[in-house]
């Protein structure tokens, strides 16, 4: 047997240490990248930075709904969800500002009535700390059968005959496009393209109508912009009827009106600036011979 000195029992060592390190090295380096990354991305549950239930709510007879929810951190936001547990479809978040932010109202559309969907709802903030929840469910309510009372709907006969803008360049059927103020629905709406207190949409009706009430719900930013706090509608023979107050952005107001028209043109007095548009745009009274 060979006998080794203390001091050579220690370099020994040192030299089986230093190739193991030198081995260990060079596997960290051979190693698959996106495992490296995968590895380092960080999971946390939602219910760290959101206090209370995740519910689906406003379903609307257009088949969406959505999920409005606040986050305690500012996170992107979506949804995923569908049948089935593999899910199938996307909701994004419709805010306009993107990136990341507290105050999220994800869109879901395509929906069945009386349905069960799967969803989980996910979000990753500025760090790349991906929050998600566990898989819920909701089901649809029943076919609401809308019967249009609007006579600006384009299921009445009216159509879009004009606007100052719509965000994005959005076409009048696209999401923020023209007929989104006119669709029914509470969970879509028209944007103009920051026109602010310039803002305007001109409908042409099917045929000449007795107005006797007109309606409208502005939309609004979460900072504060994008809200009407003023508008006017014109009859085609040029009268102006306003301007019209709006309270707030928390629902559809309704203003007396007596004329009539065979179009109408909304138009915005007043606003706190931005991509001002509507929620919902409404022209309620009867049509008329003549």
């Amino acid at each position: 047997m060979v006998k080794l000195s203390l001091s050579k029992w220690v370099l020994v060592a040192g030299l089986v240490l230093a190739s193991l390190t030198a081995f260990a090295l060079v596997a960290a380096q051979d190693a698959d990248p996106m495992e490296k990354t995968l590895a380092a991305v960080t999971f946390k549950p939602i219910s760290d930075i959101v206090d209370g239930d995740l519910t689906v709510t406003g379903f609307a007879s257009d088949g969406s709904a959505t999920l409005p929810v606040t986050t305690k951190v500012p996170v992107a936001c979506s949804i995923v969800y569908g049948t089935t547990p593999d899910f199938g479809s996307l909701a994004v978040d419709m805010d306009m500002n993107g990136g990341t932010h507290s105050d999220h109202k994800p869109l879901l559309t395509g929906l069945e009535p009386e349905t069960t969907y799967y969803y989980r709802v996910q979000g990753v903030d500025d760090a790349g700390v991906i929050y998600i929840s566990d898989v819920m469910t909701f089901t649809t309510p029943a076919q609401q059968v809308a019967t249009a009372t609007n006579l600006a709907s384009p299921e009445l006969g009216a159509t879009i005959a004009g606007y100052s803008s719509a965000f994005g360049n959005a076409d009048p059927t696209m999401p923020w496009g023209a007929l989104n103020a006119v669709d029914g629905s509470a969970n879509t709406a028209w944007s103009s393209f920051g026109d602010g207190d310039g803002a305007w949409l001109e409908i042409k009706l099917a045929q000449k109508a007795h107005v006797s009430r007109v309606e409208y719900w502005s939309r609004t930013m979460t900072d504060g912009t994008s809200r009407v706090t003023a508008f006017s509608v014109t009859a085609d023979d040029g009268t102006v009827y306003g301007p019209f107050t709006v309270p707030d952005a928390d629902q559809a107001y309704s203003f007396d009106v007596d004329f009539e028209t065979t179009s109408i043109r909304f138009e915005v007095v007043s606003s706190t600036g931005g991509n001002t548009g509507a929620v919902e745009f409404g022209v309620y009274g009867e049509f008329v011979d003549g």
